[in-house]
């Protein structure tokens, strides 16, 4: 009996004479060492569930929130373990029903139902739910990631609540899922949004907190009772005993090298969420007694080898090492470390991390709401970075100005000079654009993500299909002075930090005039403008990722012009501007009752010919006051130059049957139809008027897939049709470009960003259609996917704030 004890507290066995002459035994040592199962491990992934809050819903009803997890490349399906309460939902008891649950069948969690009345409506759930997903085949479930799944349910709202369960278990609504990558697996604590889909956005705020930990209960010993008949010669199957005992003590070392690095990346996330905050965690006596029992129980060269592979504080980067390059280290430890070495580390580690774990959960369950505020704050910085891969940044100078054939003019001197963009005669923009576009699309299919961060399966799902996103700076290039530090200072801001990676608050506020500890209120309006016979919700999906970067913007959803953008710009402009006033002072009124209103921003977003609507409004006398809070504009394929020069024949000869047929007074204003004089026609009399100078900040997107407008009318930029027009025609199109370059150069704002993205969709799955042949379905894009939005916004995040 004492011998058997002896193999659970590591004691060495002593033996007869006659058993020792048969140690050496592999099928002996094989059946002598305890089995696998005593180094049971658990990966516990750990989900705070902090907030629903309602984007953008169609329907009112019941909600409620459905999760579930397995691993990646096999049935195997965490389990649900435990589940804290936090708080109850800050709801009357009319908008909750039930509480939440746990389905044994398919290892589910469920969040109270609760009811959804109206948009932007806040349901504080602040529960915290955690999987246990086992690790006793750890060899090879080591390296595989988990699927986590949220699924929304909705039921109807109806008078009898006894079946609101069954309605909503019938089918989820939506689903949004993500993938915990392998190197995660081991510690990592991360904000996670979840979204579901553009019929269904939301904003649940979540965050996930995972670790390795030993896990709760344990299988014993066989009994070894017969070990001692059974000693005699060689067997026929020595070899593969043999070969077990070596996987087994190898299995076992790596298990202890991943337990030392989770207790690692444990104690470095505790210190660093405490400092974070602001709130001492005291680890000191922790990390003494962690260090003398180190010291004195855990083998020399095991830490030694953990301390080589983890890498001076970076255990989840050695890892890579552990499992790839450290085979020779880990057969040195394997003949080193005798079974009740391995056995004793293992519960030591696994008392430790179980200590750690519970402190991190009961420090969660206290300050919360600023872990997820950390948390969130570390996502959003990282987001420029992570999305990086669809997204191709460049810089050009913008030319001073620019004449035919592609020669700018300079200020200085009569003589002329080729701009650094121009291109060859030969050369199409729109194709270049699209070019490049898809031979980076072709690498991102060869492209193997490998990080420790958790992927949005929306987008990481399928990488090759995500838009690209092609970035140009547009630096302004201004006037030669004799002062030549003057030239040197403005290259220098235009190069600023905050302005190139969209991270450097202070330098957005400064030149908005604004320092982060200004206490006054600031009223910011952002102004959606439908297209051609669009609808006002036509944008709502930039609205709503808009929502997301800044919280407190006010929106308006431009219905004046809705079912009469057949009519004359200047009439629909005149509309636009009374509208926006009325909404203006609504909110000027609402927010000076509120408290001291400081400023306003004002920001403007157009689809389409929605653009030259904006623009037209702006041009208006009772806009007038108004003029100074500009500040961000976004176009969206918009014909700012119109379409003088448009090459889709087969779509210009539908805006000539509208006009022929249904006198469509907007489509000869945009084919400069409307007056015989080019000089008259209304176009070039908006170009002349100062629509764009007061912007702080302006945004061009647009996409060479795009038939219905026009690439280089899209961008406000030159035509290689216009660069060889030497008629009347073409010196109107180049005064049109100058005028509107002159005003986006304007020195009015000093630090104005101007960019044009160049946005390029993934149409292979739309096949050979009419839509994908005229270029309609690009144009529509833009209002069905919110994905290039998102990378912007999350990119330049102080340009929308």
């Amino acid at each position: 009996m004492f011998r058997h004890l002896g193999w659970l507290v590591g004691l060495p066995y002593k033996s007869s004479s006659k058993r020792l002459s048969n140690a050496s035994n592999p099928a002996l040592l094989a059946q002598l060492r305890p089995p696998l199962a005593m180094l049971d491990s658990v990966q516990e992934i750990a989900i705070y569930i902090h907030r629903f809050h309602n984007l953008d819903l169609f329907q009112q009803g019941w909600y409620q929130i459905k999760i579930t997890m397995r691993r990646e490349d096999s049935d195997v399906w965490g389990t649900p373990a435990r589940v804290v309460q936090y708080e109850a939902p800050d709801l009357g008891s009319d908008d909750v029903y039930g509480v939440w649950r746990i389905d044994d069948t398919d290892n589910s969690f469920s969040t109270q139902p609760f009811r959804i009345k109206y948009a932007r409506q806040d349901v504080f759930l602040s529960i915290m739910i955690s999987f246990n997903l086992a690790l006793a085949g750890y060899e090879g479930q080591s390296s595989s990631a988990v699927l986590l799944k949220f699924e929304l349910m909705h039921a109807p709202i109806s008078g009898n609540r006894s079946d609101l369960q069954a309605a909503l278990d019938a089918n989820p609504s939506a689903v949004h899922e993500f993938r915990i990558p392998p190197k995660a697996l081991l510690g990592l604590h991360s904000y996670c949004p979840v979204h579901f889909d553009a019929f269904h956005s939301v904003l649940v705020d979540i965050s996930i907190h995972i670790s390795l930990l030993k896990a709760p209960s344990y299988k014993h010993p066989s009994k070894v009772s017969r070990i001692a008949e059974d000693v005699g010669g060689e067997t026929s199957e020595s070899n593969q005993a043999a070969e077990q005992v070596a996987s087994a003590d190898s299995n076992g070392i790596m298990l202890l090298k991943k337990l030392l690095a989770a207790r690692s990346i444990l104690l470095e996330e505790l210190q660093t969420l405490s400092k974070a905050i602001d709130q001492e965690i005291d680890l000191t006596d922790f990390i003494s007694k962690m260090d003398d029992m180190n010291d004195s129980l855990l083998p020399e060269n095991l830490v030694a080898a953990n301390d080589k592979v983890s890498g001076q504080g970076k255990p989840q980067n050695g890892l890579e090492k552990a499992n790839s390059a450290s085979d020779s280290s880990t057969g040195e430890l394997t003949r080193s470390l005798s079974r009740g070495a391995v056995l004793n580390s293992f519960n030591l580690l696994g008392d430790q991390l179980f200590y750690l774990w519970n402190t991190f959960l009961q420090f969660h369950r206290f300050h919360k709401t600023k872990i997820l505020e950390y948390l969130h704050d570390t996502w959003a910085k990282d987001r420029r970075a992570e999305w990086s891969i669809w997204m191709v940044y460049s810089k050009v100078e913008m030319p001073h100005h620019i004449l035919n054939s592609g020669f700018d003019e300079s200020s200085n001197s009569g003589g002329h000079r080729r701009t650094p963009t121009l291109w060859k005669l030969n050369d199409d923009p729109a194709q270049i654009a699209s070019t490049r576009a898809e031979l980076h699309r072709r690498s991102i299919a060869q492209m193997k993500i490998n990080n420790r961060s958790i992927q949005d399966l929306h987008i990481f799902g399928d990488p090759s299909s995500i838009p690209i996103v092609i970035v140009e700076r547009v630096m302004n290039a201004p006037r030669r002075t004799t002062s030549e530090n003057s030239y040197l200072r403005h290259l220098d801001v235009l190069n600023a930090p905050g302005l190139e990676t969209g991270s450097g608050s202070e330098s957005v506020n400064k030149q908005s005039g604004y320092s982060s500890s200004k206490r006054n209120r600031v009223l910011k309006i952002v102004v959606f403008v439908h297209g051609f016979q669009g609808h006002h919700l036509d944008l709502r999906l930039i609205r709503n990722q808009w929502l997301l970067v800044d919280p407190k913007a006010e929106f308006l959803m431009s219905e004046a012009n809705e079912d009469k953008t057949s009519s004359d710009f200047r009439e629909m402009g005149q509309r636009l501007a009374q509208e926006v006033i009325t909404f203006l002072k609504k909110k000027m009124d609402k927010a000076s009752r509120s408290g001291n209103l400081a400023d306003i921003k004002l920001s403007f977003v157009g689809h389409s010919i929605g653009n030259v609507i904006i623009r037209t409004a702006l041009t208006e006398v009772m806009m007038e006051p108004f003029l100074r809070y500009l500040y961000v504009y976004i176009s969206i394929s918009g014909p700012h130059l119109g379409y003088l020069y448009s090459s889709n024949s087969l779509f210009n000869s539908g805006l000539w049957l509208l006009k022929k047929l249904k006198n469509t007074q907007c489509i000869h204003q945009l084919t400069f139809t409307d007056d015989p004089v080019l000089q008259n026609t209304f176009f070039y009399q908006l170009c002349k008027k100062k629509t764009l100078e007061y912007f702080k900040h302006i945004i061009l997107l647009s996409s060479p897939q795009d038939g219905y407008v026009p690439y280089h009318s899209a961008r406000i930029d030159m035509c290689q049709a216009a660069s060889l027009d030497f008629s009347k025609r073409g010196k109107v199109f180049l005064e049109m470009l100058n005028d509107c370059l002159d005003q986006i150069r304007s020195p009015r704002t000093e630090n104005r960003v101007f960019m044009r993205c160049d946005i390029n969709f993934d149409t292979s799955a739309y096949g050979k259609n009419l839509n994908t042949f005229i270029g309609r379905a690009a144009h529509i894009d833009f209002l069905e996917s919110d994905t290039f939005a998102r990378f912007i916004m999350w990119s330049f995040p102080d340009l929308f704030r």
